[in-house]
């Protein structure tokens, strides 16, 4: 088969790996513009980008596709072409270039979760499954007809980019067997079930303020869900505090801690024990995490130097 691949983030990357390492031929690859990096002083290529620069891979960008990009699409004439979070909405000129249309990679079990973020929601959702879909790309954000999914189990301590890099393995596998059967014209499709459908939006810094009154559970998804990007995220004072990791501890409280807010680091707190956070149902404790303008480190570590003591209070529903 010759393909088109369009993709963006690391979660493509392994997608596009697979096809060059298959009997198919990868004829050229899109991703999103270069934007800039996060300090503004540089500009930060894509990863699926560094990729195909790394392979001598042809390599298109533009900032409006179904705008910019048709001619050329014509002019490759893919059998098929193939997205995984790619990153932007196709028009039905372009879907209908290749010969098998567009097919997409999506990290979700749809009708559940479409849309941009579905791998952190499921895990900020505190989802115990989640799994990749792939299915024929159509006018409509992940509306089109199911080819094949596989699911698979969320690990307790997953963070979104363990659990991404395990999904991007399952979706380059599911992929080249369906590729197969668009070959031996033995695919199949199935109709989205509409009316179950969930819509994901994009994670925000602002979704990942950590609201300390939540319970346990939904504190430490958050976080591990907003791992590692855009990071959830507190105050304590005056500056932001970066939480990675946390462990969701459920015990009953004394009545001294009882009376303690949400927020406070617990008095069994400590350089050895770890540090505890009272939360709106017992504590979390916090494993990783970053000060303002330090490094990510384990908390114990940071208790151990006194940056962090027993009875300081992280703020609640703040925005940063």
């Amino acid at each position: 088969m010759r393909i088109v691949f369009l993709g963006t983030p690391d979660f493509a990357v392994k997608c596009l790996d697979s096809l060059l390492a298959s009997k198919h031929e990868v004829l050229a690859v899109v991703t999103q513009p270069d934007k800039p990096s996060e300090r503004g002083n540089k500009i930060a290529f894509s990863d699926v980008k560094k990729y195909a620069l790394e392979k001598g891979l042809k390599l298109f960008q533009y900032p409006k596709i179904s705008r910019d990009g048709i001619n050329d699409m014509k002019e490759l004439n893919p059998d098929i072409m193939v997205t995984a979070a790619y990153g932007q909405i196709l028009s039905q000129e372009f879907l209908d270039i290749a010969k098998f249309g567009v097919i997409n990679v999506h990290a979700s079990l749809l009708p559940k979760y479409r849309g941009a973020s579905p791998i952190q929601t499921a895990i900020i959702k505190g989802d115990s499954e989640t799994g990749v879909t792939i299915m024929q790309t159509e006018i409509g954000l992940d509306t089109g007809d199911i080819i094949a999914q596989e699911k698979i189990k969320i690990n307790e301590d997953e963070t979104y980019g363990e659990l991404s890099d395990r999904l991007a393995e399952v979706g380059s596998n599911l992929l080249l067997n369906v590729l197969d059967r668009f070959e031996d014209n033995t695919v199949t499709f199935t109709k989205q079930e509409h009316i179950n459908a969930t819509l994901t939006t994009k994670i925000s810094k602002d979704d990942c303020v950590i609201n300390w009154e939540k319970s346990s559970r939904e504190i430490k998804s958050l976080i591990h869900g907003a791992n590692p990007n855009p990071i959830a995220r507190t105050l304590l004072g005056d500056e932001i505090v970066r939480i990675y990791k946390a462990r969701s501890l459920d015990f009953e409280f004394n009545e001294d801690f009882k009376n303690l807010a949400p927020g406070t680091i617990l008095p069994i707190s400590s350089s050895k024990k770890g540090v505890f956070v009272r939360t709106g149902s017992s504590a979390i404790e916090i494993l990783e995490m970053q000060l303002a303008g330090g490094k990510i480190l384990p908390a114990k570590v940071l208790m151990n130097g006194r940056k962090i003591n027993v009875n300081d209070c992280f703020k609640t529903t703040i925005k940063i």
